[in-house]
């Protein structure tokens, strides 16, 4: 049977959407699968490359602990310094004896030297040979001169060389101890059943050893990123490389804390194909069974679906010479024409009227709308007529924006917007409009009603309306609320009431509810302006001392004083003028810049345009006060710095002779208490805890690179009792200064 057009419409969608689900679910689990034994296949090298760099070091370090132990014995000393003839068995006996116990102690097939410096003679493997004035100077040059230290490890043809000049602790050298381990040797310790590759490279990034050197199996630069990669704190990891001869491999390396040596070894795709073969022939066979049950599901889908439409279809009279896409088009072709005209005439004329009642009630509060004109329009947008109305206009504005960015001030003027049409019935107002960028304005109407009545009733609107705007947005919101009058012509006078009621709100704070009939005789009353000058010396007390924990204890009441005892908005104004006049002043006195630009007259203009309170706040402690307390505190810590410095350097210059704070508070003028506060907090150690550490110091020194006696040390020191310098000694090294030059000498 023919299928239509809806049936392949509903059964491709569903194949492919199937089909994906399944090849991405199989994807998802063959990639999960891959990395699972990658990680397993690489965590096992890890651990084999890691036994190798343990196995190796351990051999390596029994050879160094070797050679350092017997360097430190009195027969090393005796025997380097003496001569060995052929005819002096003895002491080549025990040289040879020594170097046979290292060897038994190391790497079997390792061969031993030791080269006497100081009598020019050598014992290899059993032989003693002597050296010419070239050998000795080749020696000197290979191992000895620009060497910054005296334990080291070379690559030869043939292996790999540990060099150790002794003794370990002297720059005078008496002898070398070479260690040869050959290739073999590193072949059989470090080749493994599987042959699986091991690379060694020295701290500095040179190979010294490779499992197979014909294969090559990294370059140099790869070699290289393995080293960046290792880095000095990175000791394991992997890196991605192409070996040669290999599709793709991964290095896994090892560092040695011990010599910093970089233990590599590869891991390629062909050691972990043969664990995902099977998986990946499985999870083949479940996509291709699951894929066979999607095309059977969807193809009995898409008949059930269908089925209506085709009984629908087979009902219709055939309209051929209309171009449909579907089976449903042709159907509903004739509906939806009637219901899109229908509602295109519904919306046309729903989308004209509040667009139109919005600027009627614009017009009214700028008084752009006649009585002739108000009498015709508003039966037209369902207002009644009324007997004897009285309306009220009522503005909102917020006091904050509940921790939201003032980008944000329009959505939640539209949110207020929308609770004054829940919380007013719709009998009691006109439409609720947004009058400017922070306003919002209603005309309330009330019938028959008496002032007492009228208020209580707009008194409980503007409560309703805060707790709710306070509760659901987190903001707070004020209320302007107008004289009552009669005609609707009157709104713009009476806006401007509310608006002037809304200024008042600075001295009444946030959440204020006002009335224009109580702050009428505030109004035009007399001008008297107050400002809190002692609490202006407070705050710029603070701010000279750069005191971040000072300041808002000064500058809120300050803020709160001014609000409160200015009435009159206007005072408030100039109070506040005048309280930035005198912060660029003291900033021009304290020579900080924050306030002195070229754009002083924009915050001017911003804080007496704002009537939020908290908004003035957050203006001058942000980008005023703030930025000028961080100043002055940088200023103080550098003045800080200077001091302690000055004092720490009088004391490692003049510490030999009698110092006190006292002493040192007189010379730079300070009192001594001011300048032990500063010392402990820029040193974080009291005057006298610093001077006896430097005082210790050089008789530690002194004790090493001089003869002077334990007294004549103390008394230098200003120690005026020898036993005094000994107890403060040994409590801050905890050995006496007699043993504590024994030690060193000894070293």
């Amino acid at each position: 049977m023919k299928k239509g057009r809806m049936f392949y419409k509903t059964f491709i969608p569903i194949l492919v959407l199937g089909i994906g689900l399944v090849v991405s679910f199989g994807s998802y689990i063959y990639i999960n699968t891959t990395h699972s034994v990658i990680d397993r296949v690489a965590g096992s090298k890890q651990s084999f490359i890691t036994q190798t760099k343990n196995s190796l070091e351990q051999k390596i370090q029994t050879i160094e602990y070797a050679f350092n132990t017997y360097s430190t014995t009195s027969s090393f000393d005796a025997v380097v310094k003496r001569p060995i003839t052929e005819q002096d068995f003895e002491e080549y006996r025990n040289v040879n004896t020594q170097l046979n116990y290292i060897a038994t102690m190391g790497l079997e097939g390792t061969e031993y030297s030791l080269i006497s410096l100081v009598q020019n003679w050598q014992i290899t493997s059993g032989k003693l040979s002597y050296l010419t004035d070239a050998d000795r100077r080749k020696l000197y040059e290979a191992y000895i001169d620009d060497k910054d230290k005296g334990l080291f490890w070379i690559k030869t043809d043939d292996g790999i060389r540990f060099v150790n000049t002794l003794p370990v602790f002297s720059k005078q050298k008496q002898a070398i101890a070479l260690s040869d381990i050959s290739r073999s040797t590193l072949d059989r310790i470090l080749k493994t059943e599987d042959n699986a590759p091991v690379i060694i490279l020295n701290k500095q990034g040179e190979l010294m050893y490779e499992t197979d050197p014909d294969k090559q199996l990294l370059s140099a630069d790869q070699l290289g990123r393995i080293v960046q990669s290792a880095g000095e704190d990175h000791r394991a990891g992997r890196l991605k490389v192409t070996a040669s001869g290999r599709q793709s491999a991964e290095a896994i390396y090892a560092k040695s804390s011990y010599n910093n040596w970089i233990y590599v070894t590869l891991l390629d795709q062909k050691e972990i194909s043969g664990a995902l073969k099977t998986t990946k022939y499985g999870i083949m066979l479940m996509v291709a069974v699951i894929t066979l049950l999607i095309i059977v599901v969807a193809y009995g889908i898409s008949v059930y679906f269908t089925k209506p439409i085709r009984q629908i279809q087979r009902s219709l009279p055939r309209s051929s010479h209309l171009p449909y896409k579907n089976e449903i088009e042709g159907i509903l072709h004739s509906i939806d024409t009637i219901v899109t005209e229908k509602k295109n005439l519904e919306s046309m004329m729903e989308a004209e009227l509040p667009q139109l009642e919005t600027q009627l009630i614009l017009n009214l509060f700028r008084n752009r709308v006649s009585p002739e004109e108000l009498e015709r329009m508003l039966p037209r947008f369902g207002y009644p007529e009324l007997t004897q109305p009285s309306f009220v206009a009522m503005l909102i504005q917020m006091d904050s924006y509940g921790g939201r960015e003032a980008s944000d001030r329009d959505m939640l003027l539209l949110a207020i917007n929308k609770m004054v049409e829940e919380v007013v019935p719709k009998e009691g107002r006109m439409l609720p409009i947004i009058l400017n960028d922070n306003t919002q304005a209603t005309i309330l109407t009330f019938t028959d009603q008496e002032e007492q009545e009228i208020r209580r009733q707009v008194l409980s609107f503007s409560k309703t309306i805060m707790m709710t705007a306070r509760d659901y947005l987190n903001c707070s919101v004020s209320f302007g609320i107008s004289k009552t009058y009669r005609h609707l012509w009157e709104s713009k006078e009476a806006c401007e009431m509310s608006k002037q009621a809304l200024r008042h709100r600075l001295n009444l704070g946030k959440e204020s509810i006002i009335f224009y009939e109580d702050i009428e005789t505030v109004v035009s009353g007399p001008v008297l302006l107050h400002y809190p000058t002692e609490l202006e010396t407070q705050l710029f007390d603070a701010i000279r001392l750069g005191d971040e924990e000072q300041v808002p204890r000064a500058l809120y009441p300050l803020l709160a004083e001014m609000m409160k005892k200015n009435k009159n908005s206007m005072n408030f104004e100039v109070a506040l003028v005048r309280f930035v006049n005198n912060l660029i002043q003291l900033e021009q006195l304290l020579g900080v810049e924050v306030l002195l630009t070229q754009d002083n007259h924009a915050l001017y203009h911003r804080l007496l345009d704002i009537r939020n309170p908290e908004e003035i706040e957050r203006i001058l402690v942000e980008e005023v006060i703030s930025p000028m307390v961080r100043s002055m505190k940088e200023k103080t810590n550098r003045q800080f710095r200077s001091l302690a410095e000055k004092i720490a350097t009088i004391v490692r210059t003049e510490y030999d002779q009698e110092l006190s704070l006292e002493w040192i508070s007189d010379r730079l003028h300070y009192n001594p208490n001011y300048l032990s506060s500063i010392f402990k907090k820029e040193f974080g150690m009291t005057f006298s805890e610093y001077l006896m550490n430097y005082r210790l110091e050089m008789a530690k020194k002194w004790l090493i690179e001089t003869d002077m006696t334990i007294k004549e040390i103390a008394e230098r020191l200003q120690y005026h009792n020898p036993q005094n310098f000994i107890r403060s000694f040994r409590k801050k090294e905890l050995v006496t200064p007699g043993n504590y030059r024994k030690v060193k000498q000894a070293q």
